[in-house]
């Protein structure tokens, strides 16, 4: 099997310190990954690195076999590989349906010509209806996100995510905040995103219980390198991880 995402001795340093210091790893395709360690392990800087938001100083990014180092965001979400960031990054002056819509303008809009406008606004309208459905936010659908419950506007930043159609998705702490309700929601969503619409999704988590449902894998950061890999039972196993990690 080939790997959906992989990164070949990554490396990020910001003066003195190695936030990213020679990472390599592979993302099965329709499999979750979770990234986990203690603050300034480098969890987000790697995200930030896969993403292209930022650019390596060495290393390869993969996606899909192909080489995307350094590549625009804008660039990679055309390709297939969406981010959704801690903070969210939808518009609150717009609806919740209006920001999925916005997003679906911004993939299809090179797929219609300018004779199809109105197929192209039907086609948009439906799908949109189709991704707050899935995500159990058509209800809110008239809501600005600044009426939503911290719950529901992440959900609403994972559905646009989705809206753009991505093979796989970058999850930055998905359930920070969120009341136990809450998180149970995200569960779900994440677990439909690779067992129902066969999304890969690779994310850092803090919440271990959240992790450790969710993952096929789990890799474990720390001071910028990797220190552990596998599946969820054997790195609660690992004593390196509870010394770092849990500080045991």
């Amino acid at each position: 099997m080939k790997p959906e995402i992989s990164v070949v001795d990554l490396r990020k340093y910001f003066g003195e310190v190695k936030a990213v210091d020679g990472v390599s790893l592979e993302v099965n395709p329709k499999s979750i990954v979770s990234i986990i360690g203690p603050n300034g392990a480098g969890k987000t800087t790697l995200l930030n690195l896969v993403s292209g938001l930022i650019k390596p100083d060495s290393g390869r990014v993969y996606f899909r076999g192909r080489d995307v180092t350094g590549w625009s965001p804008a660039k990679l979400v055309k390709l297939g590989l969406a981010r959704c960031f801690q903070i969210s990054n939808v518009y609150d002056t717009l609806t919740v349906l209006d920001n999925v819509r916005a997003a679906l303008h911004s993939v299809r809009r090179a797929a219609f010509s300018l004779k199809s406008t109105y197929y192209s606004i039907q086609s948009v309208n439906e799908k949109a209806k189709e991704v707050l459905e899935l995500f159990n936010l058509w209800d809110k659908r008239e809501k600005t996100p600044t009426e939503l419950s911290h719950g529901d506007r992440k959900l609403l930043d994972i559905a646009i995510s989705y809206a753009l159609a991505p093979k796989a998705m970058l999850l930055d702490e998905p359930t920070a905040g969120m009341s136990i309700r809450e998180k149970r929601r995200t569960v779900d969503v994440i677990k439909m995103l690779r067992d129902k619409l066969e999304v890969t999704v690779m994310l850092v988590e803090h919440d271990l219980d959240v992790v450790y449902e969710i993952s096929d894998e789990v890799i474990v950061m720390h001071e910028g390198k990797v220190i552990a890999r596998g599946k969820p039972e054997e790195i609660k196993r690992v004593q390196a991880v509870r010394e770092v990690y849990l500080g045991e």
